[in-house]
């Protein structure tokens, strides 16, 4: 079994700056610059063989580069349960078609539809049972993030594999869009 998902990476100069706004909030695991990335789909724990097919099927993507920026700040969860916070990422129509073509591939390799609404937004930290009023005074704080625009003109196909410091993602393939 090999854990899996797809994603876009952020590069360097677009993640360092969010390493600034890492801070504030006690008890946050921190993700270190090399895991920031924007999530297109999460396929999970699959046989050797289906990621096999999943990589035939997102070799098979034909969609363009684009321009992507993050903006905004935000959580996951509510109250005791909030687990993550995050920058946002604006709204972009190629994105989201890059989105549905990675769910396209994903179902023609017989993996389950995804339920969850996409919401595109890079991890900065996982959170355990933090004071809602602390990570309320974060977002706050960062709120009115705005990165300069970014070229995609790839995605990947990552593995995870959890250790004790946290999940470590390791790029298992690259595909190239249109334009590169």
């Amino acid at each position: 079994m090999i854990r899996l998902f797809t994603a876009i990476a952020v590069p360097p100069q677009i993640g360092a700056p969010l390493q600034a706004r890492q801070s504030g909030i006690e008890g946050a695991h921190w993700r270190p610059l090399d895991a920031f990335h924007v999530t297109l789909r999460f396929i999970g724990d699959v046989q050797e063989t289906v990621a096999a097919d999943l990589d035939e099927a997102l070799a098979e993507i034909e969609a363009p580069a684009f321009d992507l920026e993050l903006k905004g700040a935000g959580h996951f969860g509510e109250g005791a349960d909030i687990h993550a916070v995050w920058a946002g990422v604006e709204d972009q129509p190629l994105l989201r078609r890059l989105q549905k073509a990675n769910e396209s591939a994903a179902r023609k390799a017989e993996l389950k539809p995804e339920t969850r609404t996409y919401l595109p937004h890079v991890t900065l930290a996982y959170l355990k049972r933090p004071t809602a009023p602390e990570v309320g005074a974060w977002i706050q704080r960062h709120n009115l993030l705005h990165s300069p625009p970014f070229h995609v003109d790839r995605f990947g196909l990552y593995s995870s594999w959890r250790t004790k410091e946290g999940s470590v993602y390791r790029l298992e393939r690259e595909y190239l869009l249109k334009g590169v």
